[in-house]
């Protein structure tokens, strides 16, 4: 194995104590936090490695849950949405509580069930300024918000664009029975149709903030 520094040597892998849960560079996985009430932090694994002692290190690129981003939680958020931010940090492996799956969205929308140990991301996070990337994502439905893959949402079969039943004073319950849908607009003799809008994803304000610490 390629040496890194002295006394130090780089690892291919690393058993989660008291599992059989092997991490490895690439993985995602589960960080316990100094506060019991919080949940766990996510993080993805750059690199591993352990001392002369066999105390094993890793060096981590940290998912933020959006309440812990400049701008909060917003509409739009998903419950299992991430941000993968450019904040990097050691850590002694032995704060490795799990592993997880952080999925791309498009992944994500099409997964059958969605278990304790799925996420998706679809922005990265510059902790610093609290910027997104992209910084602007398509919008949907007359409330002209983006896409949450926690809401139902229909599709109209005329302009192929999404809404929220209750934007179109249905219940989730009667959206669920429907074969198919118009929108208002395509229902009526009204042929100009909505143009397709963005919608910017990060806070406005130039405000630095620095990268919050985290804890153990």
């Amino acid at each position: 194995m390629a040496k890194t520094k002295p006394g130090k040597k780089d690892l291919d892998s690393y058993t989660i104590k008291g599992t059989n849960k092997v991490v490895r560079p690439g993985d995602c996985v589960l960080m316990r936090p100094s506060d019991s009430d919080k949940p766990p932090y996510v993080a993805r694994v750059e690199k591993l490695e352990a001392d002369h002692r066999n105390n094993v290190k890793v060096r981590v690129r940290w998912y933020y849950r959006p309440e812990e981003s400049l701008g909060g939680r917003r509409q739009f958020h998903g419950v299992k949405e991430l941000f993968l931010s450019d904040h990097y940090d050691m850590q002694s492996a032995h704060t490795i509580e799990g592993k997880c799956i952080v999925h791309s969205f498009k992944n994500y929308t099409k997964l059958d069930n969605v278990g304790t140990e799925d996420y998706f991301c679809r922005f990265e996070y510059k902790a610093a300024t609290g910027g997104f990337t992209p910084d602007r994502v398509a919008v949907y439905c007359k409330c002209e918000m983006p896409y949450n893959p926690d809401d139902l949402m229909v599709q109209c079969e005329g302009c192929k664009d999404w809404f929220h039943p209750n934007c179109m004073g249905m219940s989730i319950e009667e959206a669920k029975k429907l074969d198919q849908f118009l929108c208002s607009d395509c229902s009526s003799d009204d042929d100009a149709k909505r143009p397709l809008s963005s919608f910017p994803v990060s806070p406005s304000s130039d405000v630095k903030v620095e990268p919050k610490r985290r804890k153990r």
